[in-house]
């Protein structure tokens, strides 16, 4: 399998879900400025969307979505539990997670990363995010993780997107179950493998 990246991008979920897979992977660079690949060709040949993250099969199939691609990579791995089992409430409400981090958080920053965002509304963007996030550490309290005591693939991927708080000004120090989690998604071996290979943390 190929996975392709931008670092810190949002692909950051799939790679640490990979590492938390054990499965073999090939990450390659795809960076969502420049398009270009580490051999100077053009990403948008391979995935004419251009963004990341991209999972291409040793067949040759792709899946372009994030959410798809974390939960195909976890029912490669059933034994490491990653994703409850497919048909399951629980499967169920995993989805659920990850349709509201892409939707509700994730998509939530997209305008802070926009030069051309109006700056009167930005306030307004953050506001929201706020209260989603002040939402999602209430449902944190007394869990280790959103599903509750084991890491899914949600959580890589709510890891991730909290990470960018710091580079828009949104200021999530008042939410202690959310700094709580983070740290304890940040200590895990798998999450510390791929921000290294991204070039996140020294």
């Amino acid at each position: 399998m190929k996975l392709y990246y931008s670092a810190g991008a949002c692909s950051l979920s799939p790679h640490i879900v990979l590492e938390e897979a054990g499965l073999k992977y090939e990450a390659i660079s795809a960076p969502t400025k420049t398009h270009q690949l580490p051999d100077g060709s053009d990403y948008y040949k391979i995935n004419p969307l251009g963004y990341v993250p991209l999972l291409v099969l040793d067949d040759g199939r792709q899946l372009r979505e994030g959410p798809a691609i974390v939960q195909y990579i976890a029912d490669q791995v059933p034994d490491k539990h990653l994703a409850p089992a497919n048909g399951t409430f629980e499967r169920s409400k995993l989805q659920e997670w990850l349709n509201f981090i892409g939707t509700e958080i994730h998509k939530g920053f997209s305008p802070l990363f926009n030069p051309a965002t109006p700056a009167d509304y930005k306030p307004m963007v953050l506001s929201r995010l706020a209260e989603r996030l002040k939402f999602t550490d209430g449902e944190l309290a007394g869990k280790q993780y959103l599903m509750g005591d084991t890491f899914t693939v949600a959580d890589a991927y709510l890891f991730t997107v909290t990470n960018w708080a710091q580079f828009v000004g949104l200021d999530i120090s008042g939410l202690s179950n959310l700094l709580a989690f983070r740290a304890r998604v940040a200590a895990r071996p798998a999450v510390v493998a791929a921000m290294t290979a991204e070039g996140l943390l020294k």
